[in-house]
């Protein structure tokens, strides 16, 4: 028999923590639930749950602070955490997702929409790590080595600006990623970008991607997910 997935919610709402615990139970996980930051980060020390569910406004110690000092412990760091915001915390979302929090969750949210974010950031940790020579999606190919985009047998030229982000959002699929985030990784002699001048570069990848490819999502107020592909017979 497989084993529960172990879940910590650290959660001080309790109508919140009960909707949560019982979708958890639907869905076949094991959920332990703590009220604020201070038990919460003893908790995930004590327990080294699979996933991490965290509230950002937490009595004792705020949420931030508790994701801060578990991606700087090397037995918590690889832990995932799932941030849960309210509206008007975009701010605090975003240094979450720079902390390393994998995903987040605003409020108020479907408990259903919340695990099916659970189930795909679990997905995601246990793909072994490599580094891939090309990046499929759709119809396209990301050539890695040679910084080509192809569509089938077609070209797409890119700026080594443009490669660098999409090759960053196809390879965190499913994974909101901050402004800050994207501008980590490009290789940028073309342009000088920062910050909202990413905004320019992505309507960019979407002209040239085309006006039917809805892949890369807008994450209003905190950046930009590439979502996930699932195949046909996958719930």
């Amino acid at each position: 028999m497989t084993q529960k997935k172990r879940i910590l919610l650290i959660e001080d709402e309790e109508d919140i923590a009960a909707l949560i615990k019982l979708q958890a139970e639907i869905s076949g996980y094991k959920l332990h639930v703590e009220v604020d930051g201070v038990n919460g980060y003893r908790a995930i020390e004590r327990e080294k749950p699979d996933l991490v569910i965290l509230d950002l406004m937490l009595p004792g110690e705020n949420g931030l602070d508790v994701c801060r000092k578990m991606k700087n412990v090397t037995d918590l760091k690889n832990i995932p955490v799932i941030v849960l915001s309210a509206k008007g915390e975009e701010i605090d979302v975003v240094l979450g997702l720079e902390l390393g929090a994998d995903d987040y969750v605003p409020k108020p949210f479907s408990p259903k929409v919340l695990f099916s974010r659970i189930k795909a950031v679990l997905r995601r940790g246990k793909e072994p790590e490599k580094i891939a020579k090309a990046l499929k999606f759709s119809d396209f190919t990301l050539d890695i080595d040679r910084y080509i985009l192809r569509k089938v047998d077609k070209t797409i030229p890119l700026t080594l600006s443009e490669f660098g982000i999409l090759r960053r959002l196809v390879s965190n699929r499913g994974k909101v990623l901050t402004r800050n985030q994207l501008l980590d990784d490009i290789n940028n002699d073309d342009a000088f970008i920062v910050d909202r001048n990413i905004d320019v570069h992505i309507a960019s990848l979407r002209k040239k991607l085309g006006p039917t490819f809805d892949w890369i999502e807008t994450v209003r107020g905190v950046g930009y997910r590439f979502r996930e592909e699932f195949s046909s017979t996958e719930k």
